[in-house]
């Protein structure tokens, strides 16, 4: 009988779920929990209010677009269900928003230390967990930085309404298509390469510190 031959990347992928589900859990749940702070319980409402990955699940963003773009050897891209949120609910809008639309990418940088501490504590007992945790700090950086691009429909874009509130900023606000369209021709344009270059020169900025580079 044959003996059936598994990828090895196939292999890296599945482990690597675990570490991806709490990445883009993690990045809505914070901005679930600050909106609550900040007095918008929609999150809680509609059942967003919550670390199980499945509420946040987004079919293209979480399970096709990361399948893909890793076995077609392209960075890792994916995002999860954009959790609710109603400026209207804040005290203060403008600030609340710019605070609670921050929340999530401060979540991923945290997570990024967290999964490269792991990373280096793993490295020698357990190198293949080790290089898990290594994939999951370089993809939270990237998570980081990616949803700061002032570029809506990311978090990037409300924090730059928030920031300077005219009419101009209102209007990109709500691109709708048209920014999802903008960020796809971001994505595959020259510009991304440099995108990619702030990723790693955090990254080396991380090895450097722990005495790696």
């Amino acid at each position: 009988m044959p003996e059936i031959q598994i990828s090895e990347k196939l292999i890296l992928f599945l482990k690597f779920i675990p570490v991806f589900l709490i990445s883009i859990t993690v990045h809505e749940f914070a901005h679930a929990f600050s909106a609550k702070q900040f007095g918008d319980s929609t999150a809680v409402q509609q059942g967003r209010y919550t670390l199980n990955p499945i509420k946040h699940i987004d079919l293209i963003g979480s399970l096709l677009l990361p399948f893909l773009s890793f076995f077609s050897g392209s960075f890792l891209i994916g995002w999860a269900k954009p959790v609710p949120v109603n400026p209207s609910n804040f005290r203060n809008p403008l600030r609340d928003n710019a605070i609670v639309s921050f929340a999530g990418p401060l979540s991923n940088f945290l997570l990024a230390i967290i999964f490269f501490s792991l990373s280096i504590i793993l490295m020698d007992g357990q190198p293949k967990l080790s290089n898990i945790f290594y994939y999951g700090t370089v993809f939270n950086i990237f998570l980081f930085c990616f949803n700061l691009l002032p570029i809506p429909p990311l978090d990037g874009s409300h924090i730059l309404f928030s920031a300077f509130p005219n009419r101009f900023t209102a209007q990109w606000l709500n691109l709708g298509l048209y920014g999802s369209l903008i960020l796809l021709f971001f994505i595959f344009s020259p510009l991304w390469k440099y995108f990619l270059m702030i990723i790693n020169s955090i990254l080396s900025l991380f090895l450097i510190i722990a005495g790696m580079k």
